[in-house]
């Protein structure tokens, strides 16, 4: 039964035709085919089926349970879809749940960097499921509501349609593995991840080795704030927000602060080294990993 509700869910596509609307419901057909690969080869019980499958969140006060890779999300609410500095992404993918701290965040940071930075708007993907938890694509964390990925591409001077939400692709600044591209990367670049990361209760920003590598070069004398910047594979077109949790969230669970120093020396030099790793196969997750508050946010019918 929890097979043909997920299999039922993942094929229900609007039908659309003509031109470009014919290669968007090509882009969400390849989109759900690559979720049914993955749901069949995990069990009807594994966590990423049960949280996958969830469509709203879970009533009551909010609350991070877990950790921000083993968790879930109670009391989440949406990031509007529409704000003066910012534009909500992938509207299908039904990832724009948060916990109400990383919402407030997001929006006041929106603003900011449109007055401090002169970053014209951002444009917001996936932040969390709706009651959280592991997710059949994409995502290892984004389980408790405090990540966010925000594209590197600034938002335009218009309302994006839903569609163009939905089929759109992000800029990609990175040109290889040792250099952002010299005609996408501006100075603007900088000031955007310089101010995120001076905002309190910013925890980490993951961003590619290359990016890393290029604010190194920028910074001036204060470089306190590189210490937030952490490379990780991939982030080509995106960087990735995490916040602390939220104060009284006690079955939250904090990373150790970064490391001291503003990170640009050896450690820089390993990520520039590594090759990316190869993609593997989902390996399923019991809900019995998860924090034990978390079964009671999933139907296992």
């Amino acid at each position: 039964m929890m097979r043909n509700r997920a299999i039922a869910f993942l094929i229900a596509m609007p039908v659309l035709c003509c031109g470009a609307a014919a290669a968007a419901q090509q882009n969400a057909a390849e989109e759900a085919a690559r979720e049914r690969e993955v749901l069949a080869a995990l069990p009807h019980d594994a966590a990423q089926v049960l949280f996958g499958l969830e469509r709203f969140p879970a009533p009551g006060p909010a609350a991070a349970i877990g950790s921000y890779a083993r968790g879930c999300l109670k009391g989440a609410i949406a990031m509007p879809a529409d704000g003066p500095n910012w534009q909500v992404m992938r509207p299908s993918r039904n990832r724009a749940w948060g916990h109400p701290a990383l919402i407030r965040l997001l929006e006041r940071l929106a603003g900011e960097l449109s007055r401090t930075a002169h970053w014209p708007g951002l444009l917001i993907g996936d932040i969390a499921q709706p009651r959280g938890g592991p997710m059949l694509t994409d995502h290892g964390s984004h389980q408790i509501g405090l990540d966010a990925d925000i594209w590197l591409t600034p938002m335009p001077a218009r309302r994006l349609s839903r569609f163009e939400r939905d089929t759109m692709r992000a800029r990609r600044v990175v040109a290889d593995r040792l250099h952002v591209d010299p005609a996408v990367w501006t100075p603007a670049y900088r000031r955007l991840f310089e101010t995120v990361a001076r905002t309190p209760r910013v925890a980490r920003i993951f961003v590619n080795p290359a990016i890393k590598r290029e604010l190194c070069r920028e910074a001036g004398r204060n470089r306190a704030w590189l210490a937030k910047i952490r490379p990780w594979w991939g982030h080509e077109r995106h960087f990735h927000l995490r916040i602390l949790c939220p104060a009284g969230d006690h079955q939250c669970r904090n990373q150790p602060p970064p490391p001291p120093g503003d990170g640009c020396g050896r450690e820089l030099a390993w990520w520039l080294r590594q090759p990316p790793p190869p993609p593997r196969p989902p390996k399923p997750i019991p809900l019995s990993r998860l924090p034990r508050a978390c079964a009671a946010l999933v139907d296992r019918r």
